[in-house]
């Protein structure tokens, strides 16, 4: 396509103010042209302050009137299904914060209403889009920095009892879990993107401190195809915060360090000594300059679109992440080890995350 893509904005809250403010960095590429909110208040001074022309007050308002070339849905996770569903059916490319859904059962719902309609489905997992992580996943397979060996995926942040007072926050029905869905879910993420395709997971979770019907931490040791093994911790309890990962690999190590996104300067590269030269330069050779965040996703998107592709990250990409957050929980609940393929539809875990019921619930909670 030539010219400007069309965007219409679905909810407007705070993180529509991040997709928002990406968008104008975007220049003539792309332009927000409607915004959707129930809330006529929000709506108007949301569109007011971005110059927004056209306001809907429901997501039906909106395809009715028009046919945007990307919705980008910014709504609560509990919406985002149903949402997406819509759009796609009606041939439309949609861009969906995460998580893309609350369940595997609504993933494949999301996936068969692309199928039918032939609309495209992407959720936003913007650190995949930094320099750096695509210079690390162009190196994996690379004889310079050897086989991937072992793992650290940490998402270690803090929200104190005032975070939850809003009655949808940390309950399954409206956000689908606690910080293993909603929070570490990109960290997790970005570290699927690099190791590739998982294999079994071994996993704890636990409701310590906060005042929520979902768990505040958990932790899981992870086992890839390829032989790495990863732990993956997720918390919102502690007060020094930080999003850690690090990838070894037979001839380096690979870490970044950083809270809510990155730039080139927040990784560190250490090579063994007899690799050191061989190391350095398999890293110069990969991309640079480019910091995490939605713009770099958005321009991703976009760049898909001119060229008639499936713009990142697909749904069948974000189902596989998606399955990992169910095998935490899967195996956290049952305190038995989850293989990648065994939540089916014939699982409780497919179409809830606390399947069976988290244990520190009233017995019968989870439906």
């Amino acid at each position: 396509m030539t010219g400007t893509y069309e965007i219409a904005l679905v909810g407007t809250g705070g993180i529509a103010g991040v997709h928002a403010g990406d968008v104008a960095t975007l220049g003539p590429r792309a332009r927000i042209v409607a915004a959707v909110d129930p809330e006529a208040d929000r709506l108007d001074a949301f569109a007011d302050t971005w110059s927004i022309p056209h306001r809907y007050r429901s997501l039906d308002d909106l395809l009715e009137a028009r046919s945007p070339d990307l919705v980008d849905l910014c709504t609560p996770p509990a919406l985002h299904a149903a949402q997406a569903v819509e759009c796609v059916r009606r041939g439309l490319a949609v861009l969906c914060e995460k998580p893309p859904a609350l369940s595997l059962a609504e993933m494949d719902e999301i996936a068969a209403a692309e199928a039918a309609g032939g609309g495209t489905f992407a959720t936003v997992f913007q650190h995949r889009f930094g320099s750096a992580a695509a210079s690390l996943r162009g190196l994996v397979g690379d004889a310079r920095i050897g086989r991937p060996t072992a793992a650290v995926c940490h998402t270690l942040w803090y929200r104190p009892d005032a975070y939850f007072a809003p009655s949808w926050r940390g309950s399954w029905e409206a956000e689908g879990g606690g910080p293993t869905m909603g929070h570490g879910i990109h960290q997790m993420d970005l570290m699927l993107s690099v190791l590739g395709p998982w294999q079994d997971v071994t996993a704890v979770a636990a409701r310590r401190f906060r005042p929520t019907d979902t768990e505040d931490i958990s932790a899981a040791i992870v086992t890839f195809e390829s032989g790495a093994v990863a732990t993956v911790v997720n918390s919102l309890l502690s007060p020094r915060e930080t999003s850690y990962l690090r990838f070894d690999f037979e001839h380096a190590t690979v870490e970044v360090e950083h809270l809510y996104g990155y730039r080139d300067d927040d990784w560190r590269v250490t090579p063994t000594p007899e690799h050191a030269d061989a190391v350095a330069a398999a890293w110069a050779d990969g991309p640079a300059g480019r910091p995490s965040g939605h713009a770099a996703q958005l321009g991703a998107v976009l760049d898909a679109l001119d060229d008639g592709d499936v713009p990142p990250v697909s749904t069948a990409d974000a189902w596989s992440t998606m399955e990992l957050i169910a095998a935490v929980y899967a195996s956290s609940f049952t305190r038995r080890p989850v293989r990648r393929g065994e939540i089916d539809p014939d699982s409780p875990f497919y179409r809830r995350m606390d399947g069976t019921g988290a244990p520190w619930m009233p017995k019968g909670a989870a439906t």
